[in-house]
């Protein structure tokens, strides 16, 4: 038989740096029955004062060629009885190693002054990562929150690579101010975007959550300027807005006052859209005298939009929304061997008023496969063909082996 492709996940909850390590590498190691090629650690900010010690531990308990990780808020992952849970704003550990047969493996730290001009040509990109696109590799990147260049290596990412699977997280430091760490090997780093090419005999697929549901219809834009929309379908975008807000139920109004966004279509070409089709952005700001929007991000005419609501219960209903129907697709969700789970600070208990709820949501249509990952202060994922940096997202990364 084939060597096969193997996952393991642990999550450790030990108040010591040192005990968690002990605990979250016996349960992986026991795990698998061939050596580990890849690990995957996610330490959370309850940490912060140790995060320097976490590779000399770890390297002292466990021999991996390549490893990567950072801090997080919070961490996701697998207990030892294979339910998957979050652990928010305490002492946590997630540790994922992967032993992976036929799958090459290219790791990288990039800062902001590495990266090359957006009007460079692919070639610049590939030799920064130093991958050839025609192996077509499948990317996890891991950011730091500021200045890092992450929004422009995403976009020279996409145009190097077409066709590459991108995703991952910021780290988040927990708190305004928060350090954040990444970590690369036997590295500790402040800054930039650690970053792992996996290519071979390796799929990664994705579901986007983004947590939001459309209201009334979609919309043209008809005179835009940078990232602010001048004319809706020829009216004044304000006045726009008023109307569907009036037109909404007393409990949507009240929601319009502080979780109301606006969707990008990404498919300019898709006549029919659906939930998933969008690029949730947020509402900066408005001129009330010349009714104007500014969002959070550039905007062009020729671009259709749609207004969009976020709660509990839309997040919910977008989430089980995009599991059904990665479900319901070509390729069963059973022969996924483990995920990867990039969720925002802001989601988790303080939106949903209990725990695990995404992970549990998803365990429901992936079951028994190990999940690691960590709550971010941006999340990385693909909307449309293209990779963006989300907020109030969470991203999972289907990791199956290839059909040959």
């Amino acid at each position: 038989m084939a060597d096969q492709m193997q996952w393991a996940n642990a999550l450790s909850t030990r108040p010591s740096l040192e005990a968690a390590i002990t605990d979250a590498v016996q349960q992986t190691t026991s795990s698998l029955t061939a050596p580990a090629d890849l690990g995957l650690v996610f330490i959370s900010s309850a940490f912060a004062s140790e995060y320097s010690r976490l590779l000399p531990l770890l390297a002292e308990k466990l021999s991996v060629p390549v490893m990567i990780g950072c801090s997080g808020g919070g961490v996701i992952g697998t207990t030892s009885d294979g339910q998957a849970q979050e652990i928010e704003a305490e002492a946590a550990l997630s540790l994922t190693l992967a032993h992976l047969p036929g799958v090459n493996l290219r790791i990288f730290h990039i800062l902001a002054d590495e990266l090359p001009d957006l009007d460079s040509s692919p070639d610049a990109w590939v030799n920064l990562i130093g991958v050839e696109p025609s192996a077509k590799p499948q990317f996890i990147l891991l950011s730091s929150s500021f200045s890092s260049g992450i929004n422009e290596l995403l976009q020279g990412l996409d145009f190097a690579y077409p066709g590459s699977v991108i995703v991952g997280g910021q780290a988040s430091g927990g708190g305004m101010g928060g350090r954040q760490a990444l970590f690369c090997n036997d590295r500790l780093y402040r800054e930039g975007t650690v970053g792992l090419a996996l290519t071979g005999n390796i799929v990664l697929e994705t579901i986007v959550a983004q947590g939001c549901r459309p209201i009334g219809n979609p919309m043209q834009v008809t005179k835009a300027e940078r990232n602010i929309i001048l004319e809706l379908d020829e009216k004044v975008p304000l006045v726009v807005l008023r109307d569907l807000i009036n037109s909404l139920s007393d409990q949507e109004r009240t929601l319009a006052q502080h979780s109301l966004f606006v969707g990008v279509a990404m498919d300019e070409f898709k006549m029919s859209l659906q939930q998933g089709d969008f690029l949730i952005r947020s509402i900066l700001g408005v001129d009330p005298t010349g009714g104007a929007i500014a969002i959070g991000d550039r905007v062009r005419p020729g671009q259709r939009l749609q207004f969009h609501l976020r709660d509990a219960e839309a997040s919910a209903e977008d989430l089980e929304l995009l599991l059904e129907r990665y479900h319901n697709q070509e390729q069963p969700s059973s022969s996924a061997i483990a995920a990867l789970m990039f969720a925002c600070v802001g989601r988790g208990e303080g939106l949903y008023g209990k725990p695990n709820f995404d992970s549990s949501l998803f365990r429901r249509y992936f079951q028994n496969i190990p999940i690691g990952g960590f709550f971010c202060g941006g999340e990385i994922g693909p909307v449309g063909g293209n990779t963006f940096l989300h907020g109030y997202t969470s991203v999972f990364g289907i990791c199956r082996q290839s059909e040959f």
